[in-house]
């Protein structure tokens, strides 16, 4: 079975889906290949904190409306250091917002965004591959329910994530890799008790880091750093509970409410970047071609950059026939991605207790966070990386 479209996007997740919808928005017609379930794709739990520029570009996407009603809009966020507490406030610094909405939930409205315009992405489209992206009819084959469907299109978009089939489908020759794996992991805590601040705390401790976030005003998001070869099993309920009150300081801990975990998990911290962002007519985007340490939040954001700008090549290439957006997307992308890589490196730098660290890394530490706190120039500069820088110019 055969089909016929102009842009193949491989990946349902919100890079794939919102790269979806604008295509569509601008008439492009695009296919969403997906090889997990619909249940699997919803059920992912992933970080929720949205800057200025991604909401307004899932604004534009017509998929706001429910972020509106139930979005948390923060002005600022929460540092401690040894359990004392200062703010970095975003919009007297840069005018600027973040809004706390989990990524789960862009992912739902994504799709029901598709649903309600009958353009269901592909779920359980098993052996997915990648044909002819060095010539000008690349081709996309993949099976579902016993039958091998063939889908012929102008050009490919790798939104499959890191250990995707897009990124994989380049050859080595082409493609330079940048990684720094980090000596730990996240040790996450989702429970249904109100927030102990109604903003995020990052907290370096003696202890190692710790974080206070929500999904909501009745759903908190925890995390500690701990060493990656620990278990969920050494970690019952009571010692996390206990270990992040003793990092996120006596203020925080007093305003804890303690509950039972609806989910938990160990997630491993690292940064990578693959250059180029393209080959032939294939584009990546979002975690196929980068990843973050969550510290900061940029994971989501900058794979919205990324479908931002590749949204506005595509559209140029069949609107007006130009190809010198897609011709630099690469170099525009990596602009931005390399800036949110160091924003993330350093903040999780900042905030870690790392393995190698002696007293005068630790004192560095103790004294740059102390330069921040007392430092009006040192605050905004924090504050418009974590509201979103904007994006490269074209």
């Amino acid at each position: 079975m055969t089909q016929r479209i102009a842009v193949a996007i491989i990946g349902a997740g919100p890079a794939g889906l919102l790269l979806s919808q604008l295509l569509h928005g601008a008439g492009i017609d695009c296919l969403v290949l997906e090889r997990r379930s619909r249940a699997h794709v919803e059920g992912r739990i992933r970080a929720g904190v949205l800057e200025q520029g991604t909401v307004a570009l899932l604004e534009r996407a017509g998929v706001a409306a429910r972020l509106r009603r139930e979005g948390l809009v923060h002005e600022g966020f929460q540092v401690a250091l040894d359990g004392e507490l200062f703010r970095i406030d975003m919009r007297g610094r840069t005018g600027g917002a973040v809004t706390v909405y989990g990524q789960t939930e862009v992912t739902h409205d994504l799709i029901e965004a598709h649903l309600a315009r009958g353009a269901e992405p592909v779920f359980e489209a098993e052996d997915v591959a990648l044909h002819g992206l060095d010539g000008d009819a690349p081709r996309v084959t993949y099976r579902r329910d016993g039958t091998m469907h063939e889908v012929r299109c102008d050009y490919v978009a790798g939104c499959d994530g890191y250990r995707g089939v897009s990124r994989a489908s380049i050859p080595q020759a082409a493609l330079r890799s940048f990684e720094r794996v980090y000596p730990f992991g996240w040790l996450g805590i989702l429970a249904d008790v109100p927030p102990c601040d109604h903003e995020l705390i990052y907290s370096n401790h003696a202890r190692g880091f710790a974080l206070a976030s929500m999904r909501s005003p009745t759903r908190s998001r925890y995390y500690v750093q701990v060493p990656l070869q620990e278990t969920l099993a050494e970690w019952p309920d009571e010692r996390l509970w206990d270990e992040l009150a003793l990092r996120l300081g006596p203020e925080a801990a007093a305003r804890m409410v303690r509950g039972p975990a609806i989910e938990k998990s160990i997630a491993p911290l690292r940064s990578f970047v693959a250059e180029p962002m393209r080959h032939g007519r294939l584009f990546l985007a979002g975690d196929a071609a980068h990843i973050v340490p969550p510290t900061g939040a940029k994971g989501l954001n900058l794979a919205a950059s990324d479908v931002a700008m590749l949204a506005e090549a595509l559209v140029a290439r069949y609107r007006d026939g130009s190809e010198a957006g897609l011709d630099g997307y690469s170099a525009r992308a990596l602009a931005r991605v390399w800036k949110a890589e160091r924003f993330s490196w350093w903040f999780t730098s900042l905030t870690h207790r790392f393995p190698e660290m002696d007293g005068f890394a630790r004192r560095m530490q103790i004294a740059e966070l102390d330069y921040i706190r007392g430092s009006p120039a040192a605050q905004q500069v924090m504050a418009e990386n974590y509201v979103g820088l904007p994006l490269a110019p074209g």
